[in-house]
């Protein structure tokens, strides 16, 4: 084999044209879950706090500068998501840019309360308003790649502790989350109180859902393989039902999700302002997973996985009683002799299991 040996001009020279841009951004999110996305005077699209790494400057900690230059606000930037190797001929970029692809960091930027989204101030020019939006409204505002990677990113948050590779905004190695493609719909959206007390009288029933959980604390959750969106397990009450809303629960939990569960907890219910009716919970222990089945109302077969309370929750839109039914949640778990569950990754149950 003939070597041929180089300067360390010539070396530095081949790495230099070979060299790639380097890029930072910042997930922020508020308590609804929706995305922080600033309106910017030099484009036509929608990005997410960030810009590019200076030199000499590590990707960290130009995500703080990036976030202090952009929305006023001073912030240690300590946890990664992502990192998206972004080829050339994925760009749009004119030839005169001499453009080779580029290295892009996100980072996790938190949730912010409403003292620190009042606490945003936009510099004089650039930045013009920022929003918070519903992920699934990521791909009409932004660029086709930066919303593949913010969507990408959003789900490695919830899905994992640690940061995800991605190539041209997509991950290597894709999670249950990123193939069933969750967030890419809006997400279900329950705005409605959460009462923890029995459901009145005077008030139909027309929902029973269930907090299934598995003996390691985690719920079960089901998916939607056409649109991602997720659904605790549960339904509306048939005939068949006889008025019994738990029965309604075990009907709807065995055609979902071919699972059965113990005696549940009642949590509460919803309350429904149109037309008037009760949406009522139930917290169980689950006992068994068999084979997937057909549901009869989508025609498929659902995905199931099993996620922590916490990373449920950020698959829905629960409004301003998330935390309450939250804690309902945690309290019933206690009751029902179930420990807290750690953070995991959501994990799909593809094979009939028993507890």
């Amino acid at each position: 084999m003939t070597t041929t040996s180089m300067s360390d001009e010539e070396y530095g020279a081949v790495r230099a044209a070979a060299a790639l841009w380097v890029g930072t951004s910042v997930l922020i999110t508020d308590a609804r879950g929706r995305v922080l996305i600033q309106h910017v005077d030099y484009r036509d699209t929608c990005l997410l706090p960030g810009g590019a790494v200076d030199k000499g400057e590590s990707p960290s900690r130009a995500a703080s500068r990036e976030v202090r230059e952009e929305l006023g606000v001073a912030m240690a930037v300590t946890r990664g998501l992502a990192v998206d190797w972004v080829s050339a001929d994925s760009v749009d970029a004119p030839p005169v840019m001499r453009f080779n692809g580029e290295i892009l960091h996100v980072y996790d930027g938190g949730t912010w309360d409403e003292e620190q989204i009042a606490a945003i101030r936009l510099p004089g020019s650039e930045v013009t308003a920022v929003e918070f939006v519903e992920p699934a409204r990521l791909p009409d505002l932004m660029s086709p790649g930066d919303a593949r990677r913010a969507l990408s990113a959003l789900r490695a948050r919830i899905d994992t502790a640690g940061p995800v590779l991605l190539e041209n905004g997509l991950p290597i190695t894709p999670t249950v989350l990123d193939r069933t493609g969750v967030l890419r719909t809006a997400r279900p959206r329950h705005h409605l109180p959460f009462h923890a007390l029995p459901a009145p009288g005077n008030l139909p029933v027309r929902q029973s859902w269930g907090w299934l959980l598995a003996p390691d604390g985690r719920v079960l959750v089901v998916l939607d393989p056409d649109t991602g969106g997720a659904c605790l397990p549960g339904g509306t009450p048939e005939p068949e039902d006889e008025g019994d809303s738990v029965a309604t629960l075990r009907r709807e939990v065995r055609e979902e999700a071919a699972a059965a569960f113990g005696e549940p907890v009642y949590l509460g219910y919803l309350s429904d302002p149109g037309p008037p009716c009760a949406r009522v919970r139930y917290a169980a222990v689950l006992t068994s997973v068999g084979p997937a089945g057909v549901d009869p109302a989508i025609g498929r077969p659902y995905t199931r996985v099993l996620a922590t309370p916490e990373q449920a929750l950020e698959l829905f839109d629960w409004g301003p009683s998330a935390a309450a039914q939250l804690a309902a949640v945690h309290q019933a778990r206690e009751q029902l002799g179930i420990p807290r569950a750690a953070h995991r990754p959501v994990t799909e149950i593809s094979a009939p299991t028993t507890w």
